[in-house]
């Protein structure tokens, strides 16, 4: 039986190995999936033991995705893209690193909530890891705009320059809450950690445009401060990141097994059995 895991500091919460063994069960894949606790100080000897058992690959979650970009022997283009690693693919001496994350979020957003991103004016509000790790996927669907937005003005403006031979035709900028002022769009997408606070970024009610969809990449049982306020100011449209997760294991799953599971059915699942609204 081949072995996968997760690891990560803390690993309790994950809902990873409910994820791939329900992939498993669907395509009938002969596999195990198991949740390891790596200490902080102790991520590549955790890597080094569960590949020394037989282990064909890990995803990766907090605090380590750093570590995994530095431990891969091999980069995807998204994962140098993103700077970080959340699947590794263990293929002989070689240790090949990806980012699934920005696919994740796309695949959710156009695929299981019919939201088209071609086009369409998306505000991408946070310039950390979450941000950086879906820019690529986000300017590859070409928005007609795609600004960034961060409490911190220079790392908007640092990520912005991170990927502006991206951009294509899309209008790419970036800038502070207070510079959206004026401004709508027609997708708003939240990757700051301000929901882990109870809390929400200072934005201007302007930025929701008439038929707006608000996305939290954060999930829990009912809205975020983030999509609270905004129903708050009529937004109707709105989702939380529970899904994206299911895809970025989905992309991971289908990276290692070489089959792609309906996504769709095992978040319908996983709703349910976490009592997470849709």
């Amino acid at each position: 039986m081949d072995r996968y895991a997760v690891i990560g500091h803390p690993i309790e919460h994950s809902k990873s190995p409910i994820i791939h063994t329900a992939f498993a069960r669907q395509t009938r894949q002969d596999l195990s999936y198991q949740a390891l606790l790596a200490p902080l100080d102790g991520f590549p000897d955790t890597v080094r033991k569960f590949r020394a058992g037989g282990g064909r690959g890990v995803n990766v979650t907090v605090p380590f995705k750093l570590e995994a970009c530095a431990l891969a022997t091999r980069l995807t283009t998204r994962a140098q893209a993103a700077g970080a690693v959340n699947t590794l693919t263990f293929n002989g001496d070689i240790i090949v690193g990806d980012n699934t994350d920005g696919a994740g979020l796309v695949r959710d957003l156009i695929l299981n909530l019919s939201c088209p991103l071609a086009g369409r004016r998306v505000l991408l509000l946070g310039a950390g890891g979450a941000a950086r790790g879906v820019v690529l996927p986000l300017l590859q669907v070409k928005p007609t705009v795609l600004t960034i937005a961060n409490r911190t003005v220079s790392r908007a403006h640092e990520l912005r320059a991170a990927f502006a031979s991206h951009a294509g035709r899309s209008a790419f900028t970036a800038g502070g809450f207070e510079d959206l002022e004026g401004w709508g769009f027609d997708v708003v997408i939240n990757a700051t950690s301000a929901s882990l606070e109870n809390e929400v970024p200072p934005l201007p009610e302007c930025i929701f445009a008439p038929g707006a969809f608000a996305y939290d990449m954060m999930y829990g049982a009912g809205d975020t401060p983030f999509l609270a306020v905004a129903r708050a100011l009529g937004v109707t449209r709105l989702a939380d990141g529970l899904g994206m997760l299911v895809e970025q294991a989905a992309e991971s799953f289908a990276l290692w097994r070489g089959v792609r599971p309906n996504s769709a059915s095992v978040l319908s699942r996983l709703r349910r059995k976490l009592a997470v609204p849709a």
